[in-house]
């Protein structure tokens, strides 16, 4: 059973979800579907010997409204204090698209709070795709401007997930379309710009020390192809792994095979005990 409460950080309460006992384990949550790694995070909280947490940015869901414009720092900096308010730490720290760039933030800034790092494809932030992103994120933005959440969000899943990504959302999470219809203008109006001026330099990678799996789908496509090449050479510490026949949305459409691949990475790099502030 899970234990869900709201958390004050800052001037603001976080929606969390807590699930078992043991060494600390966050799962940041990503941009756009407030609950896309709540399936990873019961799966992760199955091992039975982890306190898995959950919990909602700001602007998702029950937590408090988001920053405009938004801010990888101050999401990263919201997770620190998350922990702090709930007295663990370091911790096991998950994210995945956008909440992998959070985790990576996370492990420059603040490496004292991160036992391990795992990131499920993160931006294309310093790749030769980069610019195509910036661009296509950049006409997404203008869509919402112009058009309206409706038409900016299914030019957005288009992409990620082709055109039967409405069906295909409720099959692997039902009520999910609701959600990204609710919290849309969190996504368009801080997110994205967050995202857009968010990158990991190699000074930054240096201050990232600990064990780092990068985990992503077999067919993403070439963008994450080269961001995964990246953080290899950044972080030469880093494992990597494949979910053979996944897109970018991993997390979701193949939750069991990505939390087994965390679990297993986790446990050769487990400490003998949890640490509690």
């Amino acid at each position: 059973m899970s234990r869900t409460r709201p958390v004050r950080v800052g001037e603001v309460d976080l929606e969390t979800e807590v699930w078992g006992e043991g060494e600390p384990l966050v799962v940041i949550q990503t941009a756009l579907t407030a609950d896309e790694l709540r399936p990873l995070a019961e799966q992760l909280a199955g091992d039975g010997e982890l306190e898995v947490i959950h919990y909602h940015r700001r602007g998702y869901a029950g937590s408090g409204p988001a920053l405009r414009p938004g801010s990888i720092a101050q999401d990263a900096a919201d997770c620190r204090f998350l922990l702090e308010a709930l007295a663990v730490g370091p911790a096991h720290v998950v994210g995945a698209s956008y909440s992998a760039a959070v985790a990576l933030t996370l492990a420059t800034r603040c490496p004292d709070v991160v036992r391990t790092l795992t990131v499920l494809e993160p931006p294309p932030s310093g790749v030769p795709s980069t610019p195509d992103f910036v661009a296509a994120s950049t006409r997404l933005v203008e869509s919402y401007s112009s058009r309206g959440p409706t038409v900016a969000l299914d030019e957005l899943m288009g992409m990620l997930a082709g055109p039967d990504w409405r069906a295909e959302s409720e099959r692997d999470l039902p009520g999910s379309v609701a959600a990204m219809e609710r919290d849309a203008p969190t996504f368009f109006e801080s997110d994205l710009p967050a995202l857009l001026s968010w990158e990991l330099d190699d000074a930054d990678a240096t201050r990232i020390t600990c064990p780092v799996l990068y985990v992503g789908g077999g067919q993403s496509g070439p963008w994450f192809a080269e961001v995964r090449t990246r953080i290899r050479r950044l972080l030469p510490q880093t494992e990597s792994a494949t979910v053979a026949g996944a897109g970018h949305l991993l997390a979701l459409s193949h939750a069991a095979d990505t939390a087994r691949l965390v679990l297993d990475f986790l446990r050769r790099h487990r400490s003998a005990g949890a640490a509690r502030t």
